[in-house]
């Protein structure tokens, strides 16, 4: 059985290719496209993956989609008949429900009819609820036969928040939350107030926090938005204006009480590095209160969370440490760009009941380039490069001397965290490694953190995790007496987002890093993704090329070939 899966209606659209339960190849349409974010219809990811797989189109025989735009149809009509007060919200409502959803259906359906012509003869189509494809979907393809299930995003199809269980194949749903009652929503707006923009910078707010003093504005933020009984969110709506669909996510009540936001470009006050680090911990604290509540009714072990907020990877750390469950299992594309892969399994587990027998622990699904198609590129660039045997002993060198190298190797990963394969690498022992990073390769804001990836066995020496952490997903604290060897992944709050390295998975990665280890005597890298500010990680040959040569890199280090400037 070979399912194509698809995201393309909110954002960040994707596809994948599920052969008789396992998952051969996903990639997101950015990488392609190169637009950050794009909700187009991702046709160069379906080619991309049907070339990796050796498919056809005929060979096709399901199509799973993460949308079911009649689902919960009914809840949105009545909303908005009750809450269509202006021309401006009947205009935003039609544009963003209405025109949209037309639009991404007439994509669609283009596309399908271009290559099977009609229904009947191409392969079956299933429009999977939104939501179902977040946590249940990701439930499908994680270790555990049974576990709770959370997922949380701005909304897919109404509902923001999705509470259940999962046994085998069998998934619950135990309760739902539905917009304008959104954590999504109500982070999305403190980014904005921050001055960034939402729904896509939400992971520069989450480093702002801890320049902030959470407890300024804790009481007020508090008060914003309670957790009932069941799980189920209540948001103060006098605050916030996204439920009319406005661009302004504010209401003129939160900026009389709070002050104005931060204009794009502005420098940051005190004010806002609060307001960031009180919506953060506020965020944190709802979540947890959900998840005791999640507990109680499954009394599960372990839990599976996905959606947007699940991104949130101090938000992840706090549940691993805090919560009653034993661990958390983040997907590597938690948002919606892995549920295209969650609407081919639930498909594939929950609705054809096929046996679970693929468990996603290897991000890395997607593209590769040979050795020979990489020299290909660097002759036909007229470049100068040396090939080496052992990068990863070339690699490690250059990282001992406090080069910034990029390196380009293997399949590339999925979702939005670099994890070894197309990643910036450093020397974390320097001091001023973070700053250089940050203003001469990144073109980025200076207060932004960096990553640690770390050999697996080492993790325990230099972080305060009992976990693993291999998607770059939980944020922990670094020991205290590492904090001063490592000073350029350790954030302002002692805490770093931290990858584990198994060398099973990404045996040249794991090299490079044990044999920086054994020069150094700290086997730990400084990991941030291969790309600019603004700009969607490196796929090709030539965006590793192009990017080393605008930017301050000191070093190429692609598949065995080896450049500098």
């Amino acid at each position: 059985m070979i399912i194509l899966g698809l995201n393309y209606y909110f954002h960040d659209s994707s596809a994948c290719i599920v052969v008789n339960g396992k998952l051969i190849a996903a990639i997101e349409e950015e990488r392609l496209s190169r637009v950050k974010h794009t909700q187009e219809f991702p046709h160069n990811a379906i080619e991309r993956c049907l070339k990796i797989s050796k498919l056809s189109y005929s060979d096709i025989d399901h199509i799973a989609v993460s949308i079911k735009p009649s689902h919960n149809s009914f809840k949105k009509l009545i909303y908005w008949v009750s809450n269509i007060k202006t021309k401006k919200t009947l205009k935003s409502f039609l544009r963003f429900e209405i025109i949209r959803g037309f639009r991404n259906q007439r994509s669609f359906w283009n596309w399908f009819k271009h290559h099977w012509e009609s229904k009947k003869k191409g392969p079956e189509v299933h429009f999977i609820p939104h939501h179902y494809c977040h946590a249940p979907g990701s439930f499908y393809i994680s270790p555990y036969k049974k576990a709770a299930l959370l997922g949380i995003d701005g909304s897919g199809e109404w509902a923001t928040t999705w509470l259940g269980y999962g046994i085998d194949n069998t998934v619950e749903c135990l309760g739902e939350s539905f917009f304008p009652h959104s954590l999504g929503s109500f982070y999305e707006s403190v980014t904005q107030y921050c001055g960034f923009k939402t729904a896509y910078d939400e992971g520069k707010t989450m480093g702002l926090a801890p320049m902030g003093d959470a407890d300024v504005y804790k009481e007020q933020v508090g008060k914003m938005v309670r957790v009932d009984k069941n799980g189920k969110l209540h948001v103060d709506l006098s605050y916030f204006n996204f439920q009319n669909l406005e661009w302004q996510r504010l209401s003129p009540k939160f900026f009389n009480e709070f002050g104005e936001g931060r204009k794009q470009g502005e420098e940051f006050t005190q004010r806002h590095m609060n307001m960031a680090a009180t919506f953060q911990e506020v965020l944190e604290d709802r979540v947890l209160e959900i998840c005791d509540i999640l507990y109680k009714k499954t009394k599960a072990d372990h839990l599976v969370i996905s959606g947007g907020v699940s991104l949130n990877s101090v938000m992840n750390g706090r549940i691993v440490r805090e919560s009653k469950f034993k661990d958390v299992y983040v997907m590597p594309a938690a948002g919606d760009n892995g549920t295209s892969i969650g609407a081919a399994y639930y498909l594939y587990n929950g609705i054809f009941k096929k046996p679970r027998d693929f468990v996603h622990l290897d991000p890395y699904v997607g593209t590769c380039y040979t050795n020979e198609e990489i020299e290909m590129v660097l002759k036909g660039a007229k470049l100068n490069y040396e090939y080496f045997e052992d990068i990863a002993e070339k690699a490690s060198s250059l990282l001992e001397k406090g080069k910034i190298i990029g390196w380009f190797q293997g399949k590339m990963e999925i979702g939005p965290r670099a994890l070894g394969s197309r990643s910036i690498l450093a020397n974390p022992t320097f001091p001023d490694m973070k700053d250089k990073i940050n203003s001469e390769v990144k073109f980025r804001e200076a207060y932004r953190p960096f990553a640690p990836s770390i050999i697996l066995e080492a993790k325990n020496d230099y972080f305060d995790i009992e976990v693993e952490a291999p998607f770059m997903l939980k944020v922990c604290s670094v020991l205290k007496d590492k904090q001063t060897i490592i000073p350029a992944v350790t954030h302002v709050d002692g805490s770093a987002r931290l990858q584990t390295v198994n060398r099973e998975l990404h045996p040249r990665y794991y090299d490079v890093i044990k044999k920086l280890g054994d020069k150094t005597g700290v086997p730990v890298v400084l990991n941030t993704s291969f790309n600019i500010q603004g700009e969607p990680m490196v796929e090709s040959p030539k965006d590793a090329i192009r990017c080393f040569f605008s930017t301050g890199l000191d070093a190429l280090v692609i598949g065995n070939y080896f450049l500098t400037k």
